[in-house]
């Protein structure tokens, strides 16, 4: 049985462990507060998963799902994720993460970035365009009409392979945008960082096509 780390398990984090456990998957969260802090989580999660802390997630994961703010990115155990499939469901926000000159310029992305500390782990940019709510509520079977995907970003095919049958185990599809320098095209500010999926004033969302975030990030603009 595949287990997926989580490290940082929040409102993305925490929604995607909800998926995996009912898909199947083993999973191990932690948070920068420590495992006893999850508790309510974990008993959420049932028989499926547990709580650790961020090294002990990141070693127990064959997926690592990376959910924490961007400037905390410098904290991330490296060598505990050496050589892994790392999802990354991060955001750049200056007035939060303070000023980037490489990102505010365009010379380099968040996921590029967080790639450049992590080393040799195989960095798979996704989950960071949809409102959590809205993650929570579209997911489908394999070949319902009104299934939804998401766009992920990576440097590595095979981890980028592994990624998209993650999330078809969960209920989405997944539409390739390219490597790690091609990430900017759905995160913050983009047309396909959220409006593809509704509004926040809608709790379930609205079901977006492949086609649909095909179309979002072909307006995508710097």
């Amino acid at each position: 049985m595949t287990t997926v780390g989580f490290i940082g398990s929040g409102n993305i984090g925490g929604t995607v462990a909800r998926l995996a456990v009912a898909a199947g998957y083993d999973v191990v969260v932690s948070n920068s507060r420590g495992p006893e802090t999850l508790a309510e989580l974990v008993a959420e999660l049932g028989d499926h998963g547990r709580a650790a802390t961020a090294e002990e997630a990141a070693k127990a994961g064959d997926i690592v799902v990376v959910s924490v703010p961007f400037h905390a990115h410098a904290k991330l155990p490296a060598e505990a994720l050496a050589g892994k499939v790392v999802l990354d469901t991060d955001n750049y926000y200056a007035q939060r993460d303070g000023q980037v000159a490489e990102l505010d310029e365009g010379r380099l992305t968040s996921a590029e970035l967080e790639q450049r500390h992590l080393g040799t782990a195989r960095i798979v940019k996704v989950f960071n365009n949809i409102f959590y709510r809205h993650l929570g509520s579209l997911a489908r079977p394999a070949g319902a009409s009104d299934r939804t995907a998401l766009p992920i970003a990576g440097d590595d095919t095979e981890a980028k392979r592994t990624a998209a049958a993650f999330l078809d185990a969960i209920g989405y599809d997944a539409v390739d945008v390219g490597t790690l320098a091609d990430s900017w095209r759905f995160e913050p500010g983009q047309p396909a960082y959220g409006p593809p999926y509704g509004s926040f004033e809608e709790p379930a969302g609205t079901p977006a096509s492949a086609a649909k975030v095909r179309a979002a990030l072909a307006e995508a603009k710097r």
